[in-house]
């Protein structure tokens, strides 16, 4: 019930849909298990990208080149097929970016897309296939009250709900563009992030991943 309740809740609250398509599902198979993220039709541009990407098949094959415990998995390099063991990974893209479509909290279990840092993209443009998986950590009211003053936002009584009791990266919020929301399989990008890592945050054993469009 509870976690009904908090897909419910983050459903409401992230999401705005078409009431004649509805949403659209991809399946992230990987080799500890299966992710299943709902893509939010109030950010066309992302969601539109990742689904050609998704049927071109661009993901198949590609790794999990980033994963922090307490933070996120992170995918979606091309150049992290057939990596050798230590290659440094993150660089890579389709060969473009992507204009921002920021709005959402970082709430565990958004889907965000990647991008480079505030010194070198000050426009936040999104990298056109890197994303990221948050998991995140439990808030306090003490907590995302600094973040609102840092970031300059006011965050309403169901989103620090949802901060307090299923975690997240407030520290992101405004910062990158969230597209969609894992519906099943967390605890999958759960045990992706405590996999043994290198200096790099790149798991020592390669977990990549395959991606398909699913029915609900």
């Amino acid at each position: 019930m509870r976690k009904l309740l908090f897909l419910g809740l983050l459903f409401t609250l992230l999401s705005t849909f078409s009431c004649n398509s509805g949403p659209t599902y991809v399946l992230i198979t990987t080799s500890l298990g299966d992710i299943k993220v709902m893509l939010y039709d109030d950010t066309p541009e992302h969601r539109d990208n990742f689904l050609k990407l998704v049927e071109d098949e661009f993901y198949n094959g590609t790794l999990f080149h980033r994963v922090i415990p307490g933070f996120m998995i992170q995918g979606g390099d091309p150049t992290s097929k057939g990596a050798a063991p230590g290659t440094n990974l993150g660089n890579g893209g389709p060969g473009y970016t992507m204009e921002e479509e920021i709005g959402k909290p970082h709430i565990r279990g958004t889907l965000a897309a990647a991008r480079s840092p505030d010194s070198s993209n000050p426009q936040r443009r999104s990298n056109g296939s890197q994303f990221f998986i948050v998991t995140g950590q439990r808030q306090t009211d003490q907590s995302l009250d600094r973040w609102q003053g840092m970031h300059n936002i006011q965050y309403n009584e169901a989103q620090r709900e949802l901060y307090k009791t299923y975690g997240g990266r407030p520290d992101l919020d405004t910062q990158y563009t969230v597209f969609g929301e894992v519906v099943a399989g967390i605890e999958v990008a759960d045990a992706i992030t405590a996999v043994q890592r290198n200096s790099a945050d790149r798991p020592v054993q390669d977990v990549s991943m395959t991606i398909s469009v699913v029915s609900k």
